[in-house]
């Protein structure tokens, strides 16, 4: 370790480096001062630098390496080496020893600059620390997947302790409050669903022990579990949190948490339901931010972009977006309002819950108690001048009849359907009992669309596709044709798969299938003929991804098998 690195600090690295101007350094400088945090997080919240930026930048400076530890097994004697609490305080990791020196322990670290934190693991270890760079949300990853059980282990000991004295808790102690083991316990349950991508966390009561899942990429992966005794504890804390009524044990509740997570803020809502060995909870993570993308990241192709501008370029009309609960049909709609919102249009919704705010936007929560439906919102809504109406959900004729007569009066609608394709949405219009000549007249397109998940780059395994498959995917039978399995590696934890991707089934309306609508001729010829003009069913649309390598066969099979 070079003694004059002491002398360096990161804000006059990251200027001297060309990455941020002095004025920027001193603007993060006084922000820090108010706030009591690092340099970098302050350079990462006020959006200047990304964590990836920081990295990139300390090691060109310093030269010395990036790593990112997700791809890096770490030894279980490394791991023991050095306590969370001191991991945590510093936000290092050490990962393995120099291959050169067996004395030399290598260490992830934020702050390479930090020589405190390495002294400080020195004494504790013994060794010399050589320091490498990585990110934050890297290392925090790390010691989640290393430390996080144990942690949360340390907390349920801690709280079977403090049972056997119980003490009363008074109103100045709120700080002892938010460090109590069961808090914290909650907290880290959180924190990991997020650092892991995980959209629902479940906590589930059986009868001798609780069980802890996450849903990740559309499947739930079980996480821990732990001893029913904690159970009355952890749902009086999300209770608490959530908003809701601790005494009240017998009705299904409903509740919102926001809880910051590695400087962004989740919104997270809770569903509470009485099941037979215990209050069973759910809970969904949203970040603020992730329901409003770029069209870019929805993963629509180049010609799905054509045909989605051009239906949402329509003045007026109905706009469906279609499929099961879990699909990304929210995040489709909102990303087709963040498009439209432009000073010169008033955009309303009506939603049940609303469940991302966007700004400029008039946004209405559904509320039966106080009498607002989704069918008396729209009927107040219209007399709000509105350009366009985005409706959470059509859920009925009243609600369906009005959307009809307000597109067909010069509104543009956008809404969802819970339908599996698209040519079959106008058949539970019909079925709502609306008329096919109105229905022909308004809906100016509908998009079907469900999630895959995208395979692991790092471990996928190519294969023969078979006789079936090849068929399935109507390509040629007679050709040699490779795709793609999941494996399983540390990167994607070992389930073979990161990260999802949408599929859509886009049918914009014509004079030829507005006739067909017309006439009442089926969801069938509705289909044929869209796909005569061009239409991609979901199954040719996810036949594509299979065969570029992007998802497997049997995920495209999943969504796709009844069309």
């Amino acid at each position: 370790m070079d003694f004059n690195r002491k002398k360096i600090r990161l804000g006059d690295l990251l200027v001297e480096s060309g990455n941020i101007t002095q004025e920027q350094l001193e603007h993060a400088l006084k922000k820090q001062k108010e706030r009591n945090k690092k340099l970098g997080e302050i350079l990462v919240d006020e959006g200047i630098l990304t964590e990836d930026d920081i990295a990139a930048a300390l090691s060109n400076q310093l030269n010395i390496k990036i790593v990112d530890l997700q791809n890096i097994n770490i030894d279980k004697a490394v791991t023991k080496l050095v306590p969370v609490n001191i991991l945590k305080k510093y936000t290092m990791m050490p990962f393995a020893f120099s291959e050169h020196n067996k004395n030399v322990l290598r260490v992830a670290m934020e702050n390479p600059l930090d020589t405190y934190a390495q002294e400080d693991v020195s004494i504790i270890t013994n060794y010399q620390v050589e320091p490498v760079v990585a990110t934050t949300r890297s290392i925090m990853l790390a010691i989640d997947k290393y430390h996080g059980q144990e942690e949360i282990k340390h907390a349920l000991n801690q709280y079977a302790k403090e049972k056997k004295l119980e003490v009363e808790v008074d109103e100045h102690e709120e700080t002892e409050i938010n460090s109590s083991p069961i808090v914290k316990l909650v907290k880290e349950m959180i924190d990991l669903a997020v650092r892991q991508r995980a959209s629902d966390i479940h906590i589930e009561p059986m009868e001798e022990y609780i069980r802890v899942r996450y849903r990740i990429d559309g499947v739930l992966q079980k996480k821990a579990s732990y001893n029913i005794s904690v159970l009355p504890a952890i749902i009086a804390r999300i209770k608490i949190i959530g908003g809701m009524d601790i005494s009240e044990k017998r009705k299904p509740q409903d509740g919102r948490i926001t809880q910051v997570v590695d400087h962004v803020e989740y919104d997270i809502r809770v569903s509470i339901l009485p099941t037979v060995f215990g209050e069973k909870v759910v809970m969904r993570l949203t970040a603020k931010m992730a329901l409003t993308r770029e069209k870019s990241q929805l993963g629509l192709k180049p010609y799905e972009l054509e045909q989605f501008d051009y239906i949402i370029k329509n003045p007026h009309g109905i706009l469906l977006v279609t499929g099961p609960t879990g699909s990304g049909k929210s995040t489709t709609l909102y990303t087709a309002l963040s498009e439209l919102n432009t000073n010169d249009v008033n955009i309303i919704t009506v939603e049940d819950p609303v469940e991302a705010n966007l700004d400029g936007i008039n946004q209405v929560q559904v509320n039966p108690k106080a009498e607002l439906t989704f069918a008396s919102a729209l009927r107040s809504i219209l007399r709000q001048d509105p350009d366009i109406i985005m409706i959470g959900e059509i859920r009925d004729t009243e609600t369906a009849s009005i959307a009809v007569q307000a597109s067909i009066t010069g509104h543009l609608v956008v809404s969802t359907l819970h339908t599996n394709s698209a040519a079959s949405s106008i058949t539970r219009l019909e079925d709502m009992g609306i008329e096919s000549y109105l229905i022909a007249d308004s809906v100016i397109g509908v998009i079907a669309q469900r999630l895959v998940r995208r395979l692991c780059p790092l471990c996928k395994k190519p294969k023969q596709a078979t006789e079936h498959e090849k068929e399935f995917m109507g390509v040629d039978v007679t050709k040699d044709i490779t795709i793609y399995e999941p494996c399983g590696c540390a990167k994607c934890e070992n389930t073979g798969f990161k990260g999802r991707i949408g599929v859509y089934e886009i049918m914009r309306m014509s004079p030829a299938l507005k006739k067909i609508i017309s006439r009442r001729e089926g969801a069938d010829i509705l289909k044929e003929k869209a796909i005569e003009e061009g239409m991609r069913t979901l199954r040719m649309s996810g036949s594509e991804y299979v065969l570029d390598g992007t998802t497997s066969f049997a995920e495209v099979m999943r969504i796709s098998f009844d069309s």
